[in-house]
């Protein structure tokens, strides 16, 4: 007994968060990803209904441009849908011990996997046929400058497709997958 009692003393805790750092870590996890979900959402539903203004005002004379502008306002109402799904998910998300943020976190890991895999690619889909068909009235009026157009497009939508989207999600899974490990091995000592 006396043995067990001195293991138990000797054991090293230093590297152990305490109670309050593990409250502190759930609540600022909580905290940014409710600020970035609302801004999302904000900025989806501006860019949305400024496009929605836009087929009102813009007399378009080509039916190609109509559904350009009809698949960039879908591409936005996706957006704003799925992290206003997420975000009620969030906004349940109080403190829970570390059983319960560590399962909240395996969620949010294949909830990010999901949305990469398939919702982002269809509503990135849609806005870049959008954005291609909605320029495709003025490259047919201005042949130079729709084709400079087309091509700055095309560019910025492959980067996009190619660098920006796929480094996103290894910079957020890795981040996360971090926060999953650091409660694994808490739990683990614990």
């Amino acid at each position: 007994m006396n043995d067990l009692k001195k293991i138990w003393h000797t054991a090293k805790t230093d590297s152990l968060p305490n109670s309050n750092e593990i409250i502190r870590m759930n609540k600022k996890f909580r905290n940014q990803k409710l600020i970035k979900k609302t801004a999302l959402i904000i900025a989806a539903l501006i860019l949305t209904a400024t496009m929605i203004v836009v087929v009102f005002i813009y007399k378009s004379t080509m039916f190609t441009t109509r559904i350009g502008e009809g698949c960039i306002i879908i591409a936005g109402i996706i957006l704003a849908y799925t992290n206003i799904n997420s975000i009620g998910r969030f906004y349940r998300f109080k403190d829970y011990d570390n059983k319960e943020f560590l399962k909240f976190l395996v969620q949010t890991r294949l909830n990010q996997i999901y949305y990469h895999q398939k919702t982002q690619v269809t509503a990135l889909v849609f806005c870049s046929i959008g954005l291609l068909l909605y320029l495709f009235e003025f490259a047919c009026k201005h042949t130079f400058f729709g084709i400079i157009a087309y091509a700055i497009t095309i560019i910025y939508i492959l980067i996009l497709w190619l660098i920006i989207r796929p480094r996103a999600f290894r910079k957020q899974t890795e981040k996360l997958n971090k926060t999953i490990n650091k409660l694994e091995q808490l739990s683990k000592e614990l």
